[in-house]
């Protein structure tokens, strides 16, 4: 019996999947419903009346960043590369000591509804907020290419559906229960459902690593010990030379490839401080305690979560083997779902499955609301109608963004199905990291930062990331590019961070000095500053 038979027959019980995934998809639509009673303006739309408390907000924050890449992505890069996979777990979460040490409770303070609300405080309004609401747009639309691409490939290998066409209608019905849970329930809604999906998620990964731990004693020894056995068996010989507690399988082959690492490593760390649907979440407490409370909530099962892919991950090679892994139609991604079927069989695959399809849906919904409230917000109600348009208006022109968002966001990945996407996310990250963060910081920490000194920085980041990511080995010159059979890749990193970031932050002071060393108004600078350190003022001007 072939390799590839194996990994067949291991996924071939789409009923069950599709069955628990209607169950999910029942339960939640009831609760945003439910929801959206209350929404009755721009704050219950945009931040869900800022109702939910730290733990509630925190567990949120969890479903919004842990996307089916987390779970999926890293429990596979683990059972195949071993040590060099677990290194991006250790990058997603040491991101969060930056969210909670730099902006969390700042932003909270200091802003409304959206990351511009912050970064136009002291600023000339109309260019800051332009330049923050296609930041935002951009981050937010290669986010959600990723996970409606990602779609696609997880329906081949969970509902063994193999054909372009059956994929395409999985990614429009994922598609459009994202645009019917945002335009239902807005921020509220949205927010119920990354609960769900959190508790779901982090309860699967939870049983699921309590299940391998006891099949080896709960002895992480004899887990790791089984995991190199199973590598070193395998009849890919650069997979059996591997030593999957030892650093170098992925990275370290070259001076290129550890460079790269340090370049995804800063995008990720910093990426995630700059990421709009997470900054959005702050808005979502009524306090900036809660929004404290709420990232040390998002720290605390984020860890937990990663801790759980570390067993999940040696145990896949350990139980399943890196051979049926990568034999298999989801490739690395297959790894959680085929140590699912052989822990607990097809009830458990079948959960485990829904879970992954839930996790895509809440992330997908939480960008495209933070998407369109950029637009309503920044754009149409600061820009356009200059701060003339009133709550039901910017309500409604959200609503007709996200229609519009979650078409565009359909047919891009219906487009890029069966495409390398991993350049997407990194994209995003990086984009997160040079256009967002730095603008942030100065904004926040530095008196002197101006107008000119922002959208230097922004623009120079968000254009400096795109055009090194298109001229990059990820989307052309080697087998696994978007564009495989193009060579123009004279950036030799996959990934853009190294020199996005810094440059962004140097763009921040040049464009600083050159513009005027002053501050447009001192008296908001200092108002800025007490407001962000102290809070003093917030609640008042949230308010009205």
């Amino acid at each position: 019996m072939s390799t590839n038979y194996l990994a067949t027959e291991t996924i071939g019980e789409p009923v069950a999947n599709i069955a628990i995934f209607a169950l999910f998809v029942a339960v939640t639509m009831i609760v945003v419903i439910r929801a959206s009673r209350n929404n009755n303006t721009a704050a219950d739309y945009f931040t869900g009346g800022r109702g939910f408390s730290g733990p509630q907000n925190g567990i949120a924050i969890a479903g919004d960043y842990l996307s089916a890449a987390s779970f999926l992505g890293i429990a596979g890069a683990i059972a195949v590369y071993g040590y060099d996979g677990f290194l991006y777990s250790i990058g997603f979460l040491v991101a969060w000591l930056v969210a909670l040490l730099l902006v969390a409770e700042m932003l909270r303070n200091t802003g409304k509804f959206t990351m511009a609300d912050v970064l136009s405080f002291r600023l000339r309004e109309r260019p800051v907020r332009t330049a923050a609401a296609l930041s935002t747009l951009t981050v937010s639309l290669f986010y959600l290419l990723a996970q409606m691409a990602g779609a696609g490939g997880l329906v081949a290998l969970l509902l063994d559906i193999d054909t372009k066409a059956g994929q395409s209608v999985v990614i429009a019905v994922v598609g459009l229960l994202m645009i019917v849970y945002v335009l239902v329930g807005g921020m509220k809604g949205t927010t119920w459902v990354q609960i769900i999906k959190a508790v779901l998620l982090i309860t699967g990964a939870a049983l699921m690593t309590v299940m391998v731990l006891a099949k080896y004693g709960f002895n992480f020894s004899d887990i790791l010990g089984s995991a190199q056995d199973a590598v070193s068996e395998s009849t890919n010989k650069a997979v059996a030379s591997r030593d999957v507690l030892a650093p170098g399988a992925q990275y370290g082959a070259n001076e290129t490839s550890k460079l790269n690492f340090v370049s995804l490593g800063l995008a990720l760390v910093l990426g995630t401080a700059g990421l709009p649907h997470v900054l959005m979440r702050f808005y979502t407490v009524p306090t900036a305690k809660e929004a404290r409370r709420s990232v040390v909530w998002a720290i605390g099962l984020i860890g937990a979560f990663y801790l759980f892919t570390l067993v999940l991950g040696y145990g896949a090679a350990a139980i399943v083997g890196p051979d049926r892994i990568l034999a298999s139609a989801g490739g690395q991604n297959s790894a959680a779902p085929l140590l699912a079927f052989e822990l607990g069989g097809v009830i458990l695959l079948g959960v485990i499955s829904a879970v992954a399809f839930a996790t895509i849906l809440a992330v997908v919904a939480g960008l495209t609301i933070t998407a369109s409230a950029s637009f309503a917000h920044d754009i149409y109600a600061s820009v356009i109608k200059r701060g003339n348009a009133d709550e039901s208006a910017q309500v409604r022109v959200s609503r007709i963004t996200a229609v519009v968002i979650g078409v565009m966001a359909i047919g891009l990945g219906i487009l890029a199905n069966g495409q390398n996407i991993a350049f997407l996310v990194a994209l995003a990250f990086a984009v997160a990291a040079a256009a967002n963060l730095p603008t942030i910081v100065y904004s926040l920490f530095w008196r002197r930062f101006n107008t000119t000194g922002a959208l230097w920085s922004m623009y120079g980041g968000l254009i400096s990331t795109i055009v090194l990511i298109v001229f990059s080995p990820a989307v052309s010159g080697t087998k696994t590019s978007m564009l495989p059979g193009s060579d123009f890749d004279w950036f030799p990193l996959s990934n853009p961070g190294i020199v996005s970031i810094p440059l962004a932050f140097v763009l921040g002071i040049v464009g600083t000095w050159l513009g005027g060393r002053r501050a447009e108004d001192p008296a908001k600078a200092v108002e800025m500053e007490v407001r962000s350190l102290t809070g003093v003022g917030a609640e008042q001007a949230i308010s009205h």
